[in-house]
């Protein structure tokens, strides 16, 4: 039997809002950043990622500064507080469902998302889905993350090579697998393109028009 595949995005498709952006105004609120300062520049790589000019390199060395400064140990413990006062909220349960669905019939079942591994990883796992495709971070010989990106960003172009990666490693390729991706955005028309299942998930306003001109399945989510 052909191995069926459910990809997910995260931010605006799985959970209603931005995973990166809700941590970071988190950090705020802990006193690690600047809120004006961090929104200006927040708002500026926003309308980069809209408009699809984002150097994403440059966005997470932005995006991690915080963990950066206060060091892993103290950054996992403040995530964890993050997860319970912030995030838990945000899986509804019409998402949950639609992620239990495919694992009940049996579908790998596996979030690709621009964000990084520290932020979605604890996400993932709060929906049960044991399988992530996110950017990975270097670390340093202390364990320490250093701002940089370890190999392929998981960015537009990025999810259709990671995702191959993910499959080479298990002898598969996109001949050998049904797929079906999740997403609400234009930037992941790449992978919506490669799979066999595109669906439109609470989708842009490009997207949604996209999608409505080749017929693929448009889903409101929330």
């Amino acid at each position: 039997m052909t191995t069926k595949i459910a990809l997910f995005d995260l931010d605006h498709t799985l959970i209603p809002f931005d995973s990166d952006h809700a941590w970071n105004e988190f950090t705020i609120e802990l006193g690690w950043r600047d809120g004006d300062a961090f929104r200006r520049a927040n708002d500026g790589f926003f309308a980069q990622y809209r408009d699809g000019t984002l150097d994403i390199h440059q966005y997470v060395r932005f995006a991690t500064q915080a963990i950066r400064d206060k060091g892993a140990t103290q950054s996992i413990a403040a995530h964890a507080q993050f997860m319970g006062a912030r995030m838990l909220k945000g899986i509804k349960k019409s998402a949950l469902d639609l992620v239990q669905g495919h694992q009940a019939a049996g579908d790998i079942v596996i979030v690709v998302t621009a964000t990084n591994e520290f932020v979605t990883r604890p996400i993932a796992t709060a929906f049960g889905i044991q399988e992530l495709i996110a950017i990975d971070l270097v670390r340093d010989e202390h364990g320490e993350f250093t701002g940089d990106i370890l190999g392929t960003p998981s960015f537009r172009d990025g999810k259709v090579t990671r995702v191959e990666g993910w499959l080479a490693a298990r002898g598969l390729q996109w001949q050998d697998v049904d797929t079906t991706f999740y997403s609400d955005s234009m930037n992941d028309l790449p992978l919506l393109e490669k799979v066999n299942h595109p669906v439109a998930t609470n989708p842009d306003e490009r997207l949604r028009e996209l999608a409505t001109q080749r017929g693929w399945r448009i889903l409101e989510l929330f």
